[in-house]
């Protein structure tokens, strides 16, 4: 499936390419699709395309030596996967798992193109260092998020982040204990506390926020 060079627009930074580069990128590069559930690279495969979300998202997690799944961050529309870049400008492979969480739609940019562009373009070279550091920050905030906030502000906030426009978080007990690298008896407990002040509902697979206010308030109140 040839790209649709529309989608250059999609990504901050891409729409200043020349259109020498521009016609370079969208020519070497493919539209793919990947189903709901489809790995997206594992432990010890080597990066050979960086991926560009154009719908859907990925989740990129890491499994602790004693088996246990730690999330990592999410790939949105319009990003790309810091992992991916690092291994890529390395010549790393993988060392974390990608998982898609929902259909996907990305465009792959294999690595002779990707190599090529980012010596020979600097705007190409600043989009890939800008979304690196970014998400670099990110994980600096993940890491202070774990070490120093406490479990149920960190279940707040996560649950307020996950929420559709239902204010319904489509996950289990769990799935969340990965989210947030703990046990899923901590986040039993912590949610049947909520839910005692009144903050959410449960039922099988989802939590409903029908206190919102009353998680955002505590989310603020440590001084995130």
């Amino acid at each position: 499936m040839s790209p649709d060079t529309n989608w250059i627009d999609r990504f901050a930074g891409l729409g200043k390419l020349p259109p020498d580069i521009r016609a370079d990128l969208v020519a070497g590069s493919q539209v793919v699709s990947l189903a709901a559930g489809t790995p997206v690279f594992a432990p010890g495969q080597s990066a050979d395309h960086l991926l560009l979300l154009l719908e859907g998202t990925v989740r990129v997690q890491q499994k602790s030596e004693t088996g246990r799944e730690v999330f990592l961050y999410r790939v949105h529309a319009g990003e790309s996967c810091v992992l991916t870049t690092a291994c890529m400008l390395a010549f790393e492979d993988y060392s974390a798992d990608g998982i898609a969480e929902t259909d996907v739609t990305a465009v792959a940019i294999p690595r002779a193109t990707f190599d090529d562009l980012v010596a020979r373009s600097p705007v190409f070279r600043q989009f890939v260092f800008t979304a690196y550091s970014r998400r670099i920050t990110d994980l600096f905030t993940l890491i202070d998020d774990i070490v120093f906030r406490k479990m149920d502000v960190r279940l707040a906030s996560r649950l307020l982040e996950l929420a559709d426009d239902a204010q319904v978080v489509h996950a289990t007990h769990a799935t969340l204990g990965t989210e947030l690298g703990t046990a899923r008896e901590v986040i039993s407990r912590t949610l049947a506390e909520f839910q005692r002040r009144g903050w959410i509902e449960q039922s099988r697979g989802e939590v409903h926020l029908i206190g919102r206010q009353g998680l955002e308030r505590l989310v603020r109140s440590s001084g995130v």
